[in-house]
């Protein structure tokens, strides 16, 4: 698969995100691809940049499926104006028409001293409403949008509980909007939310392709802290994962072999039992989990396929 010449990111820096990974991993993907599944999908940034006739992005975290569907249907200038909105109630900082020193702040420390007080105030208001409110999603993703590292958490009480960060719905962050919500109306894209599991593999056409991404086992990140992937979890992916090659479905599965001293023997076990192909990649998280900053070359990332790499 041939990578785009104009690569687009997500405005949502989702843990875990391939963007930079995606030089390396389109390559490995078939050339023609009917129905693309991303069992994972996060921010969606694997998706809207690989070339399909259809697409089905699935993850587990509603609110983030449901964010992905507002956007889609709401299109990139309706939702940034209901984003204006949120920002404008709220009191928040906005350097797109106003310079870091309107709020008595400089670039170097970021904007988080002038929004903190307004966030949190939009925060405990965005944790008291359901997803049925009109402006759920729109308060969703300007919480995201002025939050540390502009990330998704949510507690084990479902509450949002992030800290304000130091940036804001910036030019940079506006076009990443545009340019996302664009093309993910341009796509045939269909947002499931529900366990791999229960996708139905007979429903799948002749050169479907699956695009696994789950919560890395052996690492430890904001998603694998709350409802945290098992060597259960483990095991039953890589047993549907055979059941797809069985039914001679492409895969391909990012997933990690070793990081920090320590190993996926589950995964390695698979691995070899099966004879997959297994790529490695030359790149690593400096900004994934922002609890460690270890030595990249401690990380063995891969992608394991069950097909033979086509080139060119």
């Amino acid at each position: 698969m041939q990578v785009p010449v104009n690569l687009i990111a997500s405005p949502l820096n989702y843990t875990g995100g391939k963007y930079k990974l995606l030089p390396q991993l389109l390559p490995l993907f078939p050339n023609e691809v009917n129905t693309f599944v991303d069992l994972f999908c996060g921010g969606c940034n694997v998706a809207v940049n690989a070339n399909a006739k259809k697409y089905i992005c699935n993850d587990r975290e509603k609110h983030l499926i449901g964010l992905l569907k507002k956007l889609k249907s709401d299109g990139a200038e309706n939702f940034s104006q209901k984003i204006e909105s949120v920002i404008t109630q709220y009191n928040l900082s906005d350097s797109s028409k106003q310079k870091y020193e309107f709020y008595d702040c400089n670039s170097s420390a970021g904007l988080g001293k002038y929004n903190r007080p307004h966030f949190l105030e939009l925060r405990e208001h965005f944790n008291s409403i359901s997803d049925s409110d009109e402006v759920y999603y729109y308060e969703f993703f300007t919480l995201v949008i002025y939050a540390f590292n502009n990330q998704i958490r949510f507690n084990s009480e479902c509450k949002y509980n992030l800290p304000v960060g130091k940036r804001d719905f910036n030019i940079k962050m506006r076009n990443k909007l545009t340019q996302f919500a664009k093309e993910i109306q341009n796509k045939k894209i269909k947002f499931t939310n529900h366990s791999f599991e229960k996708l139905d593999l007979e429903k799948l056409e002749e050169d479907s392709f699956i695009y696994a991404d789950p919560p890395y086992l052996i690492t430890t990140a904001t998603y694998n802290e709350k409802n945290g992937w098992t060597e259960n979890e483990e095991k039953k992916l890589l047993s549907f994962l055979d059941e797809c090659n069985v039914k001679n479905i492409k895969f391909a599965l990012s997933n990690v072999l070793k990081t920090d001293g320590k190993k996926n023997q589950i995964l390695e076990d698979w691995l070899l039992k099966n004879n997959y192909n297994c790529n490695h990649l030359k790149y690593s998280y400096k900004n994934s989990n922002y609890h460690k900053k270890e030595n990249a070359e401690k990380t063995d990332e891969v992608l394991i396929t069950n097909y033979e790499v086509q080139n060119g």
